[in-house]
């Protein structure tokens, strides 16, 4: 039996990274693309076992021209300005790499033979606020994006779902709620809380965090969890269909922190930095699996605690400033 073929678009990225691991444990074939000038530090483990290709997303021509030659039956697309809350001061330069960066995926892949599907990563971000301020997300929630972020993927949804349409392409959208874990930047809430910890046990920063807003309340998923969402949905997922992956249930930034703090061998002291504080900060996000578990069998298998200590352990090991 041949192996299925994946190309992923970002695949030295944070998620990338680890859905290249997920596919290559699952006897696929891997491809992806990689930015000019692109750290590949997070893929520097098992690259050999990796064809990768350099690629700008808004390039349309040399969209067309790797994915032709890869000839892949899955695509996987993940490349994008992925932090919200950086999307607020590059506004153009995210919706150009989000919405220009998938048309041009989407165009390329229009041109495949043998394609079975395309998975397109969208956002919880997509939802924005909502009412009541409690309630569990299902899918057919109405979107109300508040951010450039947000903006651009819901956008990107509507793209995919009218190539889907118009033109037949198996395209299957996950919409993925937070998700962390070893690897990913210090732009988002738990590396940002790690990476401090780290710093101050090797005296590198004086023993003070620096936090925003911690009343928020977050779906929480595991990284490792979602990218085998990716690929159940792949897989499995209907054409036209989007699935959350998420973890359904809401956790408050605080207890990130707290469990953090206590696992820090140095006494922490806590503080409040009004520049981390947002001004459209949704109170509660949570959304609900069951899409996912009943049509692919998706269901969360890492524990919050795990989450936390794992990406700890890599910024002890990787804090060198």
């Amino acid at each position: 039996m041949t192996a299925p073929s994946a190309f992923i678009t970002g695949i030295a990225g944070f998620a990338g990274s680890w859905l290249a691991e997920e596919l290559l444990a699952h006897g696929w074939a891997v491809a992806g693309s990689v930015y000019k000038d692109e750290p590949l530090t997070n893929i520097a483990g098992f690259k050999r076992n990796l064809t990768l290709y350099k690629l700008d997303i808004l390039n349309e021509k040399r969209c067309r021209e790797v994915l032709g030659r890869v000839k892949p039956e899955y695509v996987f697309h993940l490349a994008a300005m992925a932090s919200v809350g950086q999307s607020f001061g590059k506004e153009r330069l995210t919706y150009q790499i989000n919405f220009d960066g998938t048309l041009n995926i989407l165009d390329a892949c229009r041109e495949l033979t043998g394609l079975k599907k395309v998975l397109f990563v969208s956002s919880s971000d997509c939802y924005g606020p909502f009412k009541p301020k409690n309630k569990t997300l299902i899918e057919t929630q109405s979107f109300n994006p508040v951010s450039p972020y947000g903006i651009s993927k819901v956008a990107s949804e509507h793209l995919a779902r009218y190539y889907c349409r118009q033109y037949d392409l198996p395209v299957t959208i996950a919409r993925a709620f937070n998700h962390s874990g070893p690897r990913q930047s210090e732009h988002f809430v738990i590396p940002a809380f790690a990476r401090q910890v780290a710093r101050i046990e090797l005296g590198k920063q004086e023993p003070v965090m620096q936090v925003g807003d911690l009343s928020a309340r977050r779906d929480l998923s595991d990284v490792r969890d979602i990218v085998r969402g990716y690929r159940l949905l792949a897989e499995r997922g209907e054409p036209g269909e989007a699935y959350h992956l998420c973890s359904g249930k809401a956790v408050a930034i605080s207890r990130v922190l707290n469990t953090l703090v206590k696992q820090a061998s140095k006494k922490i002291t806590v503080e409040t930095d009004p520049t981390r504080l947002r001004k459209t900060e949704i109170p509660v996000m949570r959304g609900s699996f069951e899409k996912a578990h009943k049509r692919v069998g998706y269901q969360p298998r890492y524990k919050l605690t795990q989450t936390i200590q794992d990406t700890l352990e890599f910024w002890r090991a990787n804090v060198y400033h």
